[in-house]
């Protein structure tokens, strides 16, 4: 195993430009997610494909490649091997949007080495990890090397708006025992991160004229002919998010994780729509005349849970509190609020790597070996497409380079945290594939 090594970081300082090269190739082709901004020359996921083809066939990768979406494929490459010590290699080719080009310093779409960074739009989110697993697999290739386990590479898209792409590779049964998903993680070891859905909440109320509002707020004399009193569902929804205010923030003062940050257990409202009528795609189907009493409101949540909770409890409970919640309204005891999970069919399993499993374990001792900054074994806070891996069973760890500026202007990656992380990566393979002798 150790001669393996030598030779396998030997290749990669051999030829250190290698991944600096290929990161520079892949932020130079536009691959933005054409769910946020379609234009064209921008939506380039498949030619990003194409040039990681270039670099997996001359391996002797099997090469299988599928679309989730038209003109946006995944690649999936495999090396045989036994399945006892397979492993995936794991990133995403799509990227955010640039923004406002004005505020970057150097061409977005460029992949400007300078400074000791490569500068771009994917630059650490992800494409220098993408470089990083390919040019790992490479050096190991070059060394002579033949892993016992079955060693894959999956490029896949749309991460960035949910992670369908990882969905529907795990969905077609690709899978391993283990994975390393090389987001940047800044040379730390990531094996936890809480699951996230989008669940959404209709509250109902009841259609009146605004004119007679007083007749809904204030006692009024028992008359012949007074109109029934209407209901508005977007006061209702402010009552509803203050009583979800305080759910959170008991949720976050008992639920918690050793590697995560304290209070993560998060349930935030982003969006809200108010008005009168049910519209066909479930949402309120007037929203610009004022003088109607609101009957629907929808408020979507973003509903974070911790690593180490079940979703079925997770819903059962939150489904609990909107039951209690609407009993002590007379109207929303008869009318109670709906909720639908996952929207859009937006959820990301929780990832729970226990600290102590052999992955994790190999490679906080390679990073720590061949890192000039000692790495961390920590939390996520946000989700990954290691979310999916794990909801089929896979033991995934998230580890990658360092940089900045993603989801941001002037984004770049650290070239030696690129070679760093090229030969943690590969070191770690040789520890879990295993080396034929």
């Amino acid at each position: 195993m150790e001669k393996a090594l030598e030779a396998v970081l030997a290749a990669i300082d051999a030829e250190k430009d290698h991944v600096v090269a290929l990161t520079q190739d892949l932020v130079r082709i536009p691959s933005v997610n054409p769910k946020f901004q379609a234009e064209q020359g921008l939506n380039r996921e498949a030619d990003v494909q194409d040039r990681i083809e270039e670099e997996l066939r001359p391996m002797e990768f099997g090469i299988e490649r599928f679309e989730t979406f038209e003109n946006r494929p995944n690649v999936v490459a495999d090396l045989p091997g036994s399945e006892e010590k397979s492993m995936i290699l794991c990133g995403h080719v799509d990227v955010v949007p640039v923004g406002d080009a004005n505020a970057w310093a150097r061409d977005p779409f460029g992949g400007q080495l300078d400074s000791g960074k490569i500068w771009g739009r994917g630059a650490v989110d992800m494409k220098g990890g993408v470089a990083a697993c390919i040019s790992a697999a490479r050096a190991i290739r070059r060394a002579g090397v033949e892993l016992e386990g079955r060693l894959s590479i999956h490029t896949v898209v749309d991460e960035e708006a949910g992670g369908f792409g990882a969905i529907d590779v795990v969905n077609r049964g690709h899978l391993a025992k283990h994975a390393i998903i090389a987001e940047p993680t800044w040379g730390d070891v990531i094996p936890a991160e809480g699951g996230l859905d989008w669940t959404k909440v209709t509250i109902f109320g009841k259609q009146s004229h605004a004119g007679w509002r007083y007749n809904m707020i204030w006692p009024q004399h028992d008359t012949p002919g007074r109109l029934e009193p209407g209901v508005n569902a977007i006061e209702l929804a402010t009552r509803f998010i203050a009583a979800l205010r305080d759910f959170e923030a008991s949720r976050c003062r008992r639920t918690n994780h050793p590697l995560m940050p304290a209070g993560l257990a998060t349930i935030n409202p982003g969006t809200i729509m108010g008005g009168a009528g049910m519209g066909e795609d479930g949402n309120p189907a007037i929203m610009t005349n004022a003088a109607m009493t609101s009957d629907v409101c929808t408020i979507v949540l973003d509903y974070k849970f911790m690593p180490q909770e079940d979703f079925a409890d997770v819903k059962a409970e939150f489904e609990a509190f909107v039951h209690h919640f609407a009993s002590m309204d007379p109207w929303m005891r008869e009318n109670p609020p709906k909720i639908e999970w996952s929207l859009w069919d937006l959820h990301f399993p929780p990832m729970n790597t226990p600290e102590d499993h052999p992955l994790a374990q190999a490679t906080l001792a390679r990073a720590t070996q061949l890192q000039a900054k000692p790495p961390l074994l920590k939390g996520f806070e946000a989700v990954t497409d290691a979310a999916h891996y794990a909801g089929k069973g896979v033991v995934p760890i998230i580890y990658g380079p360092s940089g900045d500026g993603f989801h941001g202007d002037n984004e770049c990656v650290e070239v030696d945290s690129l070679v760093e992380t090229t030969k943690v990566i590969a070191a770690t393979v040789l520890d879990m594939c295993g080396v034929k002798s």
